[in-house]
């Protein structure tokens, strides 16, 4: 996130190195054409599929469920870094690192780049738990998930996103704004808080969610294959189920209909445990970098002035960035609802979407 990254001050005139000896990073007007062409898609890409996303889920009626709640919330998330957070650092970048927008804005900047990026990698840990007991719950847990609850869940990944830029403003950490530079406090002991609350320990739980979904899949898979009717004659099946004491046409239907069940379960399961993978590995490449270097770079730095390049940092903050515009088209892929309802909306199909869509279910359902 653009608030936990450092700048080196920049404020030579000279264009090749600052007061500290560090070499600026001027680029050419055709590097600068190019830079702001790739950035300002990676922009556009996440502002058009976050709101397709919520636009989706508030206007079909399957789609709108409590569990869909926390995918609009993820949506909001992810559109706010994209435009109240990245055309700002898109300025900031092709400048080279320099600040131009007051030392005022520069805590309101810090404060939205926070809240905003660890309220994505929170909500991104609460899917997780909610898909977990979706599957190991499946009788109870639909029952006490409501609109009400998600609502709570939601505000509490907002407040508590919040809540990490409550030290600097209070004066208990001090940000870094002087000289063009606008960077989050750099002090020891708030690295390590800031980094653990929005990043390590929701990639903990997610990754304690994966494991857990996994097992899960695996015992179903188990018991499918236990319970699976092997291939027979129907003469043998009949005379089977006769020294049973059984009649055939029932008890087949019971078999039958068992099996039907465990299949069902598995799949949903599977389909959790692979969607909940990806979703994990993904978050795990575009944001495990930074917050390393974010975690690491006080300690060998110092809190006044940057030691790591310019480009390595600017590459490992787009990467994580780029976890907001690929969110919304990972829960397309393994959602046909939300794959259709897309191509609606690009093909600007908007009248009768729900039936369509409910036409649509039907039939994947009379295939399976």
């Amino acid at each position: 996130m653009e608030a936990l990254r450092f700048y080196p001050d920049n404020s030579s005139d000279s264009g090749e190195r600052d007061q500290d000896g560090l070499k600026n990073h001027n680029f050419s007007g055709s590097e600068k054409v190019l830079i702001g062409i790739v950035l300002s898609l990676i922009v556009a890409g996440t502002v058009m599929g976050n709101t397709l996303l919520v636009i989706s889920v508030c206007v079909v009626k399957k789609l709108r469920q409590p569990s869909n709640y926390l995918l609009v919330s993820l949506a909001v998330a992810d559109l706010s870094v994209a435009t109240a957070v990245m055309p700002f650092v898109i300025v900031t970048d092709l400048t080279g690192g320099r600040w131009l927008f007051g030392r005022i804005f520069c805590n309101i900047f810090i404060s939205m780049d926070v809240t905003c990026c660890t309220a994505s990698i929170m909500t991104l840990c609460v899917i997780s738990v909610d898909r977990y007991l979706g599957i190991t719950n499946p009788l109870t847990y639909p029952a006490r998930q409501n609109g009400k609850l998600m609502a709570k869940m939601i505000g509490g990944v907002w407040l508590s996103s919040a809540s990490i830029t409550l030290p600097p403003l209070f004066g208990l950490a001090k940000n870094v704004n002087e000289n063009l530079v606008c960077l989050i406090s750099q002090d020891f002991g708030y690295t390590v808080y800031s980094t653990a609350v929005a990043f390590y320990i929701p990639m903990a739980v997610m990754l304690i969610m994966y494991y857990k979904i996994f097992r899960a899949a695996k015992r179903s898979l188990a018991r499918h294959r236990f319970a699976r009717l092997p291939k027979r004659k129907d003469l043998g099946i009949s005379q089977d189920l006769r020294m049973q004491g059984l009649k055939r046409p029932e008890a087949v239907s019971q078999l039958a209909g068992g099996n039907k069940r465990n299949v069902s379960i598995f799949k949903r399961e599977e389909k959790a445990a692979i969607t909940l993978g990806i979703m994990v590995g993904v978050f795990s490449v575009c944001w495990l970098p930074f917050f390393i270097l974010s975690t690491a770079r006080p300690f060998v730095c110092g809190v006044e002035r940057s030691c790591v390049p310019v480009w390595l940092e600017r590459t490992l903050l787009w990467l994580g960035y780029a976890n907001s515009l690929m969110n919304p088209f990972i829960y397309a892929f393994f959602n046909r609802g939300l794959r259709s309802t897309y191509k609606d909306l690009l093909r600007c199909r908007y009248r009768n979407i729900n039936r369509r869509l409910s036409a649509f279910g039907v039939q994947e359902a009379l295939k399976t």
